[in-house]
């Protein structure tokens, strides 16, 4: 008798899965098709929110792709996220004598024991601007799913 497994994605979760999240323009942000699959606890933070919700209520075997505009993906890109630090506080996040360049991701320790992290725009003589969007934001996404197994 063939036993057909049925387990549907639900939070909470063991899910292994391939899945590839590539741009609109098919540039490939992730692939797991490639080489092993991934085993993601559903509601852990592994894996973004609204990602999630796009694989709740699938089965085992679903293989499908999820057009994602920005605001079902990682969200618009928000101005205010753009923000000028002062060199002080961007060595007292960094180890002694590191040097940034436009480009680099820089962590920065948050109020209450977290981090964050921005991407390096510029930086003059007193000052660095930073984007804290995430690097996703506001794009468009494609999100190719096949689920393996579930627990």
């Amino acid at each position: 008798m063939n036993i057909i497994d049925t387990s549907k994605v639900k939070s909470g979760s063991h899910v292994t899965l391939h899945y590839r999240l590539s741009l609109a323009n098919g540039t490939e942000v992730i692939n797991t098709f490639t080489d092993k699959p991934a085993t993601l606890l559903l509601g852990a933070g592994q894996l973004a929110p609204l990602l999630e919700d796009a694989l709740l209520g699938l089965i085992v075997g679903h293989h499908a792709t999820f057009q994602l505009p920005p605001e079902r993906a990682f969200g618009p890109r928000n101005p205010d996220l753009i923000q000028r630090v002062s060199l002080a506080t961007l060595h007292e996040n960094s180890m002694s004598g590191e040097d940034f360049s436009p480009g680099d991701l820089v962590e920065f320790n948050a109020p209450g024991g977290g981090r964050y992290a921005g991407v390096l725009k510029e930086v003059n003589e007193t000052s660095a601007l930073f984007d804290f969007n995430h690097p996703l934001a506001g794009q468009a996404l494609a999100f190719e799913v096949k689920i393996i197994g579930v627990l």
